[in-house]
């Protein structure tokens, strides 16, 4: 007996000696997954509480442990607002990650803790709203009773849909909101902010400053065949450059959005696994890419006010913000946030091909390559940071694109018809918006 005692001793001993070894081991040197998931919670939370106002326990419950990874349901997060941070860890103390927001700036992962140099961004102007004047010039929609019976339809609207905006001739005809969200929402775009991307790409190029043609974008591609890449290459996702977009674990995406402090530098340093022009790879590296190449013809401080200046101000999108990583380059793949009815304009400027009051925004034929199929895609990617629907089988026009995010964010446009749908919601299961457009194209057909 005595034995056996000793035994269970020794055993529970050397179990405990084990699991202080692991929390040590897990303190100390957290395994990355682990990371990737306190910095995307940090990063989710940070900025749904500092540019949506919304709850933070409600964030962390709603948006990422209830349709994320098992170990989601483990992160805790604190929120420190007087210093605008915010700090989330596997059971509140492993693997912890920050996020910090600015102003004008959104929020920042900060994967090695540190602390970001505050920085002179001026917000958009908050001007009073007309409400008596149509939008978008004011605040008042022209509802559609037909519009408005299709975006009271679940099965078009599809679940964790959270706004819905629909603009026909310039007016919004419909829009709809879940309880909770608002036309005053600022929702995140997820992948469609490529697009806006591009289009930022689009007012430099109109002011002699970029070129597609322009290759040896950057240092480290000098002495290779990466010098070949050119800016029409990276803009139809054909670069070339090995980039693996797997969510489901710690791939290139996810290390770059959480674990690197300089996501431009990290995607510049990809290797090549095709010639250029040759094979088409979505990749979120690229569209940072995009954006330190933009940002480098421009000093710092105009750099970080010229997505402001050049195309929201002058498109009225007083809640657009677009966030930078660590290195201060806008994380110009993934990381938008405005209204829908923002969302709204910058799909009705697409619509219109770049002219927007009048104001030519984007450069002759520049939205036309928004719905022209690039080299390699088969026809599902465009040649410039869009996708294109097969129109035939699902009742969509021709010229249709879609400016598409992650767990269903969408902005249909339609140039023929000068028909907008804007649907943002958080649906972790596919969605496919063609129905709702399809339907709506139907009832809005008529002058």
């Amino acid at each position: 007996m005595r034995l056996l005692n000793r035994i269970v001793k020794v055993c529970s001993g050397a179990v405990l000696v084990g699991l202080i070894g692991v929390a040590a081991w897990l303190y100390f040197i957290p395994p990355e997954l682990l990371r990737v998931g306190s910095g995307y919670a940090a990063k989710i939370v940070c900025s749904n509480v500092f540019i949506a106002g919304r709850d933070a326990e409600e964030v962390l419950a709603v948006d990422v442990q209830a349709p994320g990874h098992p170990l989601l349901r483990l992160m805790h997060v604190s929120v420190d607002r007087n210093g605008k941070r915010v700090h989330a860890a596997l059971l509140g103390v492993l693997a912890g990650n920050d996020a910090v927001h600015r102003d004008g700036l959104g929020c920042t992962v900060t994967p090695n803790g540190e602390t970001l140099p505050g920085v002179e961004t001026a917000s958009n102007a908050q001007t009073p709203v007309d409400e008596t004047a149509l939008w978008p010039e004011g605040g008042k929609a022209e509802s559609h009773p037909e519009v408005a019976a299709l975006l009271s339809r679940d099965d078009l609207a599809g679940s964790g849909m959270r706004a819905v905006v629909i603009v026909k001739g310039g007016r919004i005809v419909g829009e709809a909101y879940s309880a909770g969200f608002s036309k005053d929402t600022p929702l995140l775009g997820w992948s469609m902010t490529k697009t806006v991307t591009a289009a930022i790409i689009g007012t430099m190029i109109r002011d002699g400053r970029l070129s597609a043609g322009d290759k040896t974008l950057f240092p480290q591609w000098q002495n290779d065949q990466r010098a070949d890449i050119s800016l029409a290459d990276l803009l139809a996702m054909e670069s070339g450059l090995a980039f693996n977009e797997n969510y489901g674990t710690v791939a290139d995406v996810t290390r770059m959005l959480y674990l690197e402090r300089d996501m431009a530098n990290f995607a510049a340093d990809q290797p090549l696994e095709a010639d250029p022009g040759t094979r088409f790879n979505y990749s979120s590296g690229t569209g940072v890419l995009l954006s330190r190449i933009w940002m480098s013809r421009l000093e710092d401080k105009a750099a970080l006010a010229y997505p402001r200046k050049a195309l929201f101000e002058p498109l009225g999108m007083a809640s657009a913000v677009l966030e930078v990583d660590a290195a201060g380059t806008f994380v110009g793949s993934s990381y938008m946030y405005a209204t829908a009815r923002d969302w709204a304009r910058m799909g009705l400027l697409l619509a219109r091909d770049g002219v927007w009051n009048g104001n030519r925004i984007l450069p002759e034929g520049f939205a036309e390559a928004m719905r022209q199929p690039n080299r390699t895609a088969n026809g599902r990617y465009s040649m410039m940071q869009t996708w294109l629907p097969p129109v035939a089988s699902k009742g969509l026009p021709a010229g249709t694109f879609i400016l598409d995010g992650h767990d269903g964010q969408n902005i249909i446009v339609i140039p023929s018809l000068d028909l907008v749908v804007v649907r943002l919601g958080l649906t972790p299961e596919r969605y496919d918006p063609s129905m709702l457009v399809a339907e709506i194209v139907k009832v809005t057909a008529a002058p």
